[in-house]
């Protein structure tokens, strides 16, 4: 073969070669767009042990109870937050309330007392409800515990706050699982105080749930004002990002930055289900019965599969060549 006839052919082969990765470039670029982008979607990026828990406050004892754990704010005798995850199957438990208030011994400084409350006009408010621990009897014991508690107006107490946890629930019986942190907000004082051991009356309280399930990971924000006068519930919807900033805690910390960032800077109320759970014991025997068949049956295909692999992939892609932020600008990522 003549040194022109082998020239010819390199240079056909060189042409086949890079006809071959414009294709290749052009379908990466395709699947980068018909896989779930940032804006609509995120998917999970690992497992994270207790993540419901924010940063450590400092100087704050961390308590855990059977369920749930606590932040213990000494100067206001209440829990700067509670934590703990909430599953489908956990709203369908069975047990009925056994109310059983009580001083919590594990507070090394002491806990309110019972008769903080007595004679207040205000009510124990749970922050970790017992109605979310309906699955086992010492974890709801557990919940009525003072260091769970906070001195709350009577018709929020039973009015509002009350809706918000039946909503909650239904946001774990809708994602199957979900975390949930809550408490008073903190931030505002003074307060006006009541009983001997000087319980703060909080101005307002707040709510974050977090739906870390694939394939629509979510977060959603309330914060509500102690009162016996309030609004429609989601006259109170904000992002985890604007919790953060009024009560100075940073949730869902565990998360690699961008990720969290995404997550808590926006909320989309459209994908929150704001009804409260109304499940009986008959339903819910029901529910899990049909839950568990419907489990078992389910499988994904092999095109979840594949987009669930090309979706990770093209992370690794991007990451690799150093231009993430760019790809996810085009909402490629």
């Amino acid at each position: 073969m003549s040194a022109k006839k082998k020239s010819n052919a390199k240079k056909h082969r060189l042409i086949k070669i890079a006809v071959l990765l414009v294709i290749l470039v052009i379908l990466f670029l395709v699947l980068c767009y018909l896989t779930p982008s940032a804006s609509d979607s995120l998917s999970a990026s690992g497992v994270y042990e207790q993540l419901e828990l924010p940063r450590a406050v400092e100087g704050e004892q961390i308590i855990e109870h059977t369920g749930y754990i606590l932040s213990y704010n000494e100067e206001a005798e209440q829990p700067s937050y509670v934590a703990y995850e909430l599953t489908r199957e956990e709203v369908y438990g069975a047990l009925d309330r056994a109310d059983d208030f009580r001083e919590d011994k594990s507070v090394r400084t002491g806990s309110a007392t019972l008769s903080d409350y007595k004679g207040s006009g205000y009510d124990r408010g749970h922050m970790a409800p017992a109605a979310d621990f309906k699955w086992s009897a010492e974890a709801m014991s557990d919940t009525f515990y003072l260091s769970n508690m906070s001195p709350q107006v009577p018709a929020f107490n039973r009015g509002i706050w009350g809706d918000l946890e039946a909503i909650v629930r239904q946001f774990a019986v809708d994602n199957e699982k979900i975390y949930v942190v809550t408490g008073p907000v903190l931030t505002d004082g003074p307060y006006k105080t009541i009983g001997k051991n000087k319980v703060a009356v909080p101005n307002q309280y707040y709510k974050v749930i977090l739906d870390y399930q694939d394939p629509d990971i979510k977060a959603i924000g309330f914060v509500l004002p102690n009162s016996d006068k309030y609004d429609k519930i989601e006259s109170y919807v904000m992002s985890v990002d604007d919790v953060e900033a009024i009560t100075g805690l940073d949730f869902f910390y565990q998360l690699p930055d961008d990720e969290e960032e995404l997550i808590e800077s926006s909320v989309d109320i459209s994908k929150w289900n704001l009804k409260p759970y109304t499940g009986t014991k008959a339903e819910n025997k029901t529910l899990i019965e049909s839950t568990n068949k419907s489990t078992s049956s389910s499988q994904n295909t092999v095109l979840d599969l594949f987009f669930s692999v090309f979706t990770e992939l093209k992370k690794e892609v991007f990451k690799a060549l150093g231009i993430t932020k760019l790809a996810r600008e085009l909402g490629l990522l």
